[in-house]
Formats: C-alpha cells, structure tokens, sequence
C-alpha cells in the first residue's frame, strides 16, 4: 500500500506538472504517427488517450508514457493500405492479447541476453530519429521557423536555472505561443498536420468476418507488432529505470501493454507501446509517477474536446525546439568515448544496431541485429579449444561445443602422438552440445585406429551426464 501510494501521489506537483507537458507534445507526433499509419489523425490521437490512461494503472514502469509511436505506425501501414481501418483495430486487438500471455510467460527474461552495446545503439539511434523526424517542420520553412526554434531551445536550455517550479519546456509552449498569435507572424500550427474533431472515442466491435481468413490475414501482423511494442516498451523501461536509478517490473509491464491495446482497439485506436522520446520529457519535465502519466492522458483528451480550437494554434516550431532538446538529451555523447576505448567487437555492435535502425527506422530490426552479432561475436570469442601436453597427459581448456569442435579433433588428427595411452584431462573444459560429445567419441575412435587408448578423466557432472546420455547415439 506505502509503495502504491508513492507511486500516484509521492510527486503530485512534478506529476501533473510534466503530464501537462508531455500531452502537448503527444498532440503533433500522434497526428504524424497516424499520418505515417495512413489514418485519421483521431485514430492516433484516441490511442494516445486510451493507452496512457490505462497503462497508468495497469503498467509496471511508472512514470513511462505509452501512445500511438512511429515504429508501431511502419507495421500497420501495409494492413491499412491493403484491408481498410476495421482490419487495424482487430489486429490491435489480438496484438493486446499476445503481449498479455507473453507476459504471463514473463517474456521480460530475455531482456538479460540484450548487450549494453546494444542499448547503447538503441538510445542513441532512438536519438537520432528524433531529431530526423523534426527536420521537415523546420527545415527550408520560412526564417521566422528558424527565429521559433532557436528560441524555444535558448528557453529550455536556460530557464531551469532560473525557475525550478514550472517545467520549462511548458513556459516555452505558452509564452511563445501567445506571442506567435498575437504578433501575427506566419508559422505552421499544429492544426496544419490534421484536424481534430472534438468528440470522445466511442466503443466499436470491428467490422471484419469473424473467421479464419480474418486471423490469417491479422495474426502476422499482430505477431510482429507485438514483438515490436514490447522489444520498445522494455528497453524504454530499462533506459526510465536508470535515468531515475529505480526498478520496474518488466512483466507487468509487458500485461499492462497487452491490457491496453486491447481496450485501445475497441475504441478505435491504434496499436501502441512505450515512447522513448516522450518517456524522456516526462522524467526531465520532473515527471516520476503513475500520476503523470495519466494526466499525459487526460490532459490530451482535455486538449481535443474542450481546448481544440487554441491547441491546432500552437505553432510547430515551439514542439520542434522542445523534441530537438529532448534528442540532444537523449543521445550519449560518451559514446565518443566509448567507440575509441571499448572492445571492438562491442562499437561495431553499436554502431550496427545505429545504423540499421536509422536506416529501417525500426527499432526491432537494429535490436535483433545488434544481438544477433553480438551473440556471433561471442561464439567466436569463446570457440577456441586449447590443448596443452604434459606427459601423457593432454589438458583441455575452454567450452567444446559445435563452433569449437574442429580446432579440438584437428589437433589430434595432425599431432604426431608417440604413446600407447594418453589422457585428456578436462578439469578446465566443459561439453555443452552433442556437436562437443560427437567430437570426444571422434577423437577417441581415431586414436584407437591408431593403437593408442584413451582414458577420459575430470568431466564435470553437466558434461558427465551428457556425455552418458549421448555417447550411445
């Protein structure tokens, strides 16, 4: 109970403070993200509304905002173009309930086997497209655009050593809004991505045949937009976890996406996850509980039915400086660093995992490569057996497995022995695989051919066991 209420009212005054900011800027990236899904800018708007408000109860990561997103919005794009909006609000549906039992079946494990090199190329690519996606509403607009950004990030970057109170990025939104409206002066608005119809999201069942051809048509989609929204919303956790040096419950996290999309889906929204932009401006905003992030929700529903008309005046330069902040805060300039000093292996991780997300602005793509070659580079590292001869006897060291097992037969194969029995001493190797037990019977059965006999000697109990179960096959 002490820890439920720390978590909705333990910051009340940062909570609602930041919700306030991060609702505004929910407004501009769910009308593109909806753009890019080829949508109504509502369908993104209502998601963004329905999935903060339900994953503040329902999440394991407070303080995390979850919306419409960009790399959800590349997976429904093909399903909407090819099958209309009632066929996306039917896969949202069934995503919600993939996440769910992967959830149950604590998918949040795997989260041990991504590298911090990975991460690292996850926040800074993350960074990277941040800033990418800002560029077409500012570059090669007018001058006054140029004049707009420049100053809302001079506000940003200035005003909290000045006023602690109110977020920054807040004073920015209002000061230069109201001088942009009454000085007349000629900007793109929010109003210029869409339009906002003022009304509440109403409870829909999808229009779709309910019959296997309609889950053969929405399951691979549903598939990879659950992988995508969860690969998301846990490394977004993780990244909120050590910004804020507090723990989260991955799994529940994992529910209460599912729990989301499917509510999400049935009052016409979009699938969504985790923002890792947004995330950022809560936590930097001051932002901490499940409180902010339910007034992200309410305060953008607020904005459409009761403030629409100011907020499609707000103008688009303000939100470009605030999100340009948000990636310089975002990306780790220790990477620098980091590429000169770390491994090598670990910065071509890195910067793999950079480009090919900024290349396929999809974060699932350059997170699977990233693992991928890391786990390449480890199999690599570790596939070398080495055998040291003392006597007759020949110690094994390392880990024999099916990337090892020729440099461990070859060394018998083209080694001269000169000895009727030998032993291999495996005090410091252990077998992982049938590959490694098929090598150990190869050996053996080649040295036999040549009169020698071999005696196996120090097999730890794993390597022990498997060999008893596998030797016979």
């Amino acid at each position: 109970m002490q820890s439920l209420k720390q978590q909705w009212f333990g910051n009340v005054r940062g909570d609602i403070l930041s919700g306030i900011v991060v609702a505004l800027a929910l407004i501009p990236e769910a009308i593109a993200f909806s753009i890019i899904a080829g949508v109504d800018p509502m369908v993104g708007l209502y998601a963004s509304f329905i999935i903060a408000v339900i994953i503040a109860f329902a999440g394991g990561r407070p303080g995390m905002i979850s919306a419409a997103t960009g790399a959800m919005a590349l997976v429904i794009a093909p399903l909407v173009r090819d099958y209309g909006l009632q066929y996306l609000f039917a896969a949202t549906i069934l995503t919600g309930f993939i996440q769910i039992l992967l959830g149950i079946l604590k998918i949040a494990k795997l989260m041990k086997f991504i590298p911090n090199a990975v991460m690292l190329g996850f926040v800074n690519s993350l960074a990277i497209l941040i800033f990418m996606a800002q560029v077409p509403h500012f570059i090669g607009i007018s001058t006054m655009t140029y004049v707009f950004v420049a100053l809302t990030l001079i506000l940003v970057y200035t005003l909290p050593r000045f006023i602690k109170v109110i977020p920054a990025p807040l004073i920015a939104i209002v000061l230069l809004s109201v001088i942009a409206i009454y000085s007349g002066v000629e900007l793109r608005t929010i109003g210029d991505l869409g339009t906002i119809t003022q009304t509440l999201p109403t409870f829909i069942i999808p229009d779709v045949p309910f019959n296997l051809e309609t889950l053969r048509i929405i399951l691979p989609v549903s598939i990879s937009l659950a992988i995508v929204g969860l690969l998301e919303s846990l490394l977004t956790s993780q990244i909120v976890d050590d910004m804020t040096g507090t723990e989260s419950n991955k799994n529940r996290e994992a529910r209460g996406q599912g729990i989301a999309n499917v509510i999400n889906g049935f009052f016409g929204g979009m699938a969504g996850c985790a923002m890792i932009g947004q995330s950022v401006i809560n936590v930097k905003s001051g932002g901490r509980g499940r409180l902010s992030t339910l007034i992200a929700g309410l305060f953008l529903i607020f904005l459409i039915m009761v403030l629409g008309e100011l907020v499609v005046k707000i103008p688009m330069p303000v939100l470009v400086g605030i999100m340009v902040m948000v990636s310089i805060g975002t990306f780790d300039w220790s990477s620098f660093k980091y590429l000169v000093k770390a491994p090598r292996t670990d910065a071509i991780v890195m910067l793999t995992t950079v480009v090919i997300v900024v290349w396929t602005h999809d974060l699932s793509k350059g997170v699977i490569a990233g693992v991928i070659l890391s786990a390449v580079f480890f199999v690599v590292k570790i596939s070398s057996v080495k055998i040291k001869q003392e006597g007759n006897r020949y110690f094994v060291s390392g880990q024999l497995f099916f990337a090892s097992t020729d440099s461990f037969v070859d060394y018998f194969k083209y080694n001269e022995i000169n000895r009727t029995k030998i032993q291999l001493d495996f005090s410091n190797c252990r077998i992982w695989d049938e590959s490694g037990v098929g090598a150990l019977v190869k050996v053996q059965e080649l040295l036999r051919e040549k009169g020698i006999d071999v005696d196996v000697a120090e097999l730890d109990a794993p390597s022990k066991e498997l060999v008893s179960k596998l030797q016979g096959i």
